[in-house]
């Protein structure tokens, strides 16, 4: 196949709050023998995108390296346009794939190899931190590690599944809600808490969605949530889900990165159960938890959750093939980025953004 020699990329200048992404005309890579070339056809746009465009975790170290070259993204789908020496009895040209947030690890580790959870490996690369990310029109990524697309899931649709959508589906298996129990998700008519609430009800959970105003009530209760409060005006949030499970719920999502959101979370549990942290927050004070008469009475549980397993970004694809799960959309192109990072700031998008990158 013949490739362009060029492409267009977002990239990060500036730092802080005023960094911007400019377009940019760059050279097209080339893959590696275990590496395949992947035309990028959309990228979804992550808050993680937005934290390291904007430098809001550098106090924590955690900051675009240079080799990306400063292109973000990690929720690409596209196609395979060149592959690997070493890696053609994987994939063939014209295959659809997808790149994550973890691009590659060793196979080789601890993580790697206990058949549990490799997104612990202390190798790995991330899209969009430490190499190059989903905002170009060609991306290279590790043959090994990068993800089928199937049939029934379309590009626009399978890039914001890859990060965000694994992200809340594997946060409803890391909170232990079994088929019939409560799962309290605040924060669910936003980009990440909309695609929690639509897996949380195929998976047979009873949710109760938190959120404000009528356009979020009649969005969750569309989605399957089974009952709504409204922060705006309910006056105890606690008390009202007491009311709602009798005993607390069995499990919260706490996806909302406020101070709120996490001081809020124990108080609607019920004994021995578990809240999920996956909203990062900006303020690095903002603790997850109770006070130890709290969690030591009730036996409560607070465990964190990140992204997911290769298997858990095939189990999440496969509920949008069969029509249980479907990411509501905002479009536009790369040169809408600067304008979603301002939207998501305000809190005026609506589900998730998505770029469409390829021609």
């Amino acid at each position: 196949m013949s490739l362009p020699k060029t492409q267009k990329a977002a990239v990060k200048v500036g730092e802080g709050e005023k960094s911007r992404t400019e377009i940019r005309e760059l050279p097209v890579p080339d893959p590696a023998p275990d590496q395949i070339l992947v035309k990028i056809n959309y990228s979804g746009l992550c808050a993680s995108d937005k934290a390291l465009l904007l430098d809001e975790w550098i106090t924590t170290g955690l900051v675009q390296q240079p080799c990306t070259q400063g292109i973000a993204g990690h929720e690409g789908a596209g196609t395979v346009v060149a592959v690997g020496s070493n890696v053609q009895d994987l994939w063939q040209v014209g295959d659809r794939a997808g790149i994550k947030w973890i691009a590659s690890v060793c196979r080789k580790c601890e993580f790697c190899t206990n058949g549990k959870d490799e997104c612990h490996c202390p190798k790995q690369l991330n899209s969009g931190f430490s190499i190059a990310g989903t905002f170009q029109e060609y991306a290279l990524t590790d043959a090994h590690y990068a993800t089928r697309l199937p049939e029934g899931v379309s590009d626009q649709e399978a890039g914001p599944l890859l990060c965000g959508g694994v992200t809340a589906y594997a946060g409803c298996k890391r909170s232990g809600v079994r088929p019939g129990q409560w799962l309290v998700v605040p924060g669910a008519g936003g980009g990440l808490g909309h695609l929690a609430v639509q897996y949380a009800k195929a998976m047979g959970m009873r949710v109760i969605a938190i959120d404000g105003g009528d356009a979020k009530r009649d969005l969750c209760l569309s989605l399957g949530a089974e009952k709504f409060i409204d922060f705006t005006t309910c006056k105890d949030i606690p008390a009202e889900v007491m009311s709602i499970t009798k005993y607390g719920a069995h499990g919260v999502l706490v996806i909302s990165a406020s101070r709120q959101g996490y001081e809020q979370a124990p108080h609607l549990l019920r004994p021995q159960d578990t809240m999920v942290c996956i909203g990062l927050p900006k303020d690095e004070t903002i603790i997850a938890g109770a006070r130890p008469i709290m969690m030591v009475l009730r036996k409560l549980n607070v465990v964190g959750s990140v992204t997911g397993t290769l298997k858990d970004v095939e189990e999440c694809l496969d509920f949008t093939a069969r029509g249980l799960v479907k990411p509501i959309l905002t479009h536009g192109g790369l040169e809408d980025i600067n304008r979603f990072l301002d939207d998501m700031n305000a809190g005026r998008l609506v589900g998730r953004a998505v770029i469409k990158v390829g021609a």
